[in-house]
């Protein structure tokens, strides 16, 4: 049985290769994956370092600050938005489930 293909697949891929959704995309990516990824990467350094409690937590927010600066040129670097978000999300996932990992520290 032949079911006939609808045009809306492709009116959607119209879109999705559209320039400016890609430009959309990679300055969501840079903006919301750049704050989670910071945000990320200052806690588990917080956590993770093995020094002084407020050198732990100065060191890992003046990391966490060049980490979402690479993001944001990550995001415009890549070939397509797709692996922007991917090069941005897998480092803050890793960086939270090492974050939940450590726990809090009495």
């Amino acid at each position: 049985m032949n079911v006939p293909s609808s045009p809306f697949p492709r009116r959607l891929a119209g879109v999705i290769r559209h320039p400016r959704v890609g430009i959309a995309s990679r300055s969501l990516a840079a903006i919301l994956g750049g704050y989670a990824l910071a945000a990320t990467t200052s806690s588990f350094l917080a956590l993770a370092l093995p020094m002084d409690r407020a050198q732990a937590v100065l060191t890992g927010m003046l990391v966490a600050i060049v980490a979402g600066a690479c993001a944001a040129l990550w995001a415009f670097a890549v070939r397509s938005a797709l692996r922007a978000w991917i090069g941005i999300a897998l480092p803050a996932l890793l960086m939270g489930a090492g974050t939940v990992w450590l726990g809090p520290v009495a």
